[in-house]
């Protein structure tokens, strides 16, 4: 066997400052707008990737995928051996992350960007950023902004086939190294509607859904020109903004969405009464009940205080994250 055909991958989730919230083609994963996202470290997902196996395995966190959930794996594996080109037979795929699935922490980003860079490693293919970040998304559509670190856009395309819509770098992890990022986990339980799934009944039966995606477009200039100033509370506050617009529309759907719990409205109204006193610390929150606090380094211990405060079981410190990369160590 080549040494080739074997290759472990280790990518961090990222959280989108700009939404990515709904798609306008279900089977390439192709977004109505445009996101720009932070990735986040020490969060990881790390994967191995083997071709040459027996039959086709799929392993996530210690058990067998089934499902929908292999059959995005198997996807991805498909697209890598048609670019290979080459009989590259079964592949066996073993990932683990260190941090809560399917809890609205970007863990299935995490995970596919690690799959796309492993994979695409094990066959041979050459390292490729957007070659990765169209692989990934595949997958899933925020793994294409994990490819690569600090802050990214998934840039949403105008191609139906979909070769124009993958993430590019805006700014390197080293742009802003006061920036931080805490997760406060207030719920570790599976989320009871996936994103996917919420996400279409969003887009199909949401009034508000055309103004979402328009609105959402027009901030990530703003965004970039914040972030590029680093201002905090400029990029703080247009990233509240953007998240309770992303939520209202799910709230309109029918029937009605909602991933917040009473303890995520508690914790992001606790917030707003910590800024009148001084505290620079603003929220950010994907589908799920967990939100991510936008501070600075200098206040991080407040907010991790903040969050433990208001029910966080756990909180994870993060500062921007890095590429994803190629290790040397493999998982079997």
């Amino acid at each position: 066997m080549r040494a080739s055909m074997k290759a472990t991958a280790l990518a961090h989730p990222n959280i989108a400052l700009v939404k990515y919230w709904g798609k306008r083609d279900d089977a390439l994963i192709l977004p109505h707008q445009s996101s720009l996202s932070l990735t986040l470290s020490p969060m990881s997902v790390t994967t191995t990737v083997e071709f040459g196996a027996s039959a086709d395995q799929v392993e996530i966190n210690g058990h067998a995928a089934k499902g929908s959930e292999r059959d995005r794996v198997l996807r991805v594996l498909e697209a890598v051996k048609a670019e290979a080109g080459g009989a590259l037979g079964p592949a066996r795929m073993v990932s683990r992350g260190d941090f809560p699935a399917a809890a609205g922490l970007a863990s299935s980003a995490a995970g596919f960007a690690a799959l796309a860079v492993a994979a695409r490693a094990a066959a041979g293919l050459p390292a490729d950023p957007q070659a990765a970040s169209l692989l990934a998304r595949l997958g899933s559509g925020s793994a294409c902004r994990s490819i690569q670190g600090g802050f990214c856009e998934w840039r949403r395309g105008e191609r139906d086939d979909g070769a124009d819509s993958f993430a590019v770098q805006r700014f390197a992890e080293g742009h802003w190294p006061e920036l931080r990022m805490v997760v406060a986990i207030l719920n570790r339980e599976e989320k009871a509607v996936k994103s996917r799934d919420g996400m279409k009944l969003t887009v199909e039966t949401s009034p508000y859904y055309a103004a979402w995606a328009k609105d959402a477009e027009a901030e990530i200039p703003r965004a970039v020109e914040l972030i590029q100033r680093k201002d905090l509370e400029g990029l703080g506050a247009l990233s509240e903004r953007n998240a309770w617009r992303m939520h209202a529309t799910a709230f309109a759907a029918d029937p009605p969405l909602s991933y917040m719990h009473p303890s995520t409205l508690g914790l992001i109204e606790h917030l707003r009464e910590q800024r009148k006193k001084g505290t620079p610390v603003w929220f950010t929150l994907d589908a799920g009940p967990n939100p991510v606090l936008l501070t600075d380094a200098a206040h991080e211990v407040a907010a991790e205080a903040l969050a433990r405060a208001c029910g966080a079981v756990d909180v994870v410190r993060c500062v921007p994250g890095g590429d994803a990369v190629l290790k040397s160590e493999h998982l079997f």
